[in-house]
């Protein structure tokens, strides 16, 4: 359980302060991140803010999706955005390509990192990756539609309001699926087990999962 935890939190902070390197390094920042970008840019708000507040209204969308919020998913919706606004406020705006360039390589690689430290840390997906998975057990449509469907979306809106579209974005997409994975790999820690009781059946005792909720 410490080690869950600690993998959890560094996880999500180290996960915020990569969206905010993606955002100092202003070649173009994950679809989400348009999205915040642009109501930020609208409403006078940080996008560290818009991101906790936006991860609030997904929340509220699991209700009818009949999803359940674990520890970190809670965590998500504040932690990734205030540690994205404190990465903003220590890392200052550059000017210069190449020192832009490797804030964008830094970010994209520290996200992929953040991702697998803490869903592997097994305390609850994303608010937006609960969405994710909500809609395709409702819908029956399959997670690369879903997920495709909701990422343009959102992608589409935040280019509206003005939200940074960018090789960054291309780069993110394309790299932090790989990077996550390995990172899986790289922190994976054993699922907490179902607690199990005996009923008794033909042939003597057997094992009975109880239903576990985070």
């Amino acid at each position: 359980m410490p080690r869950r935890l600690i993998q959890l939190y560094a996880g999500l902070l180290l996960y915020g302060a990569s969206l905010g390197l993606l955002v100092r390094a202003e070649l173009g920042v994950s679809p989400w991140d348009v999205l915040h970008q642009g109501v930020a840019r609208h409403t006078g708000l940080t996008i560290g803010t818009v991101s906790v507040l936006t991860g609030a209204v997904v929340l509220v969308l699991w209700i009818p999706l009949r999803q359940r919020p674990g520890l970190g998913t809670v965590s998500n919706v504040f932690l990734v955005g205030l540690s994205m606004d404190g990465a903003l406020w220590l890392v200052p705006e550059t000017s210069a390509p190449a020192l832009r360039v490797v804030l964008l390589v830094a970010g994209v690689v520290l996200n992929g990192l953040a991702t697998g430290l803490y869903v592997s840390a097994h305390f609850g997906p994303g608010p937006r990756d609960g969405l994710m998975t909500g809609l395709h057990q409702r819908t029956g449509r399959s997670i690369r539609l879903v997920r495709t469907a909701i990422e343009v979306a959102v992608l589409a809106s935040g280019f509206a309001l003005g939200g940074s579209v960018g090789v960054g974005t291309i780069a993110y997409a394309l790299a932090v699926g790989p990077l996550a994975q390995l990172s899986l790999r790289m922190f994976a820690t054993p699922a907490p087990e179902r607690p199990t009781s005996l009923v008794v059946a033909r042939g003597g005792l057997r094992r009975r999962a109880i239903p576990w909720r985070r």
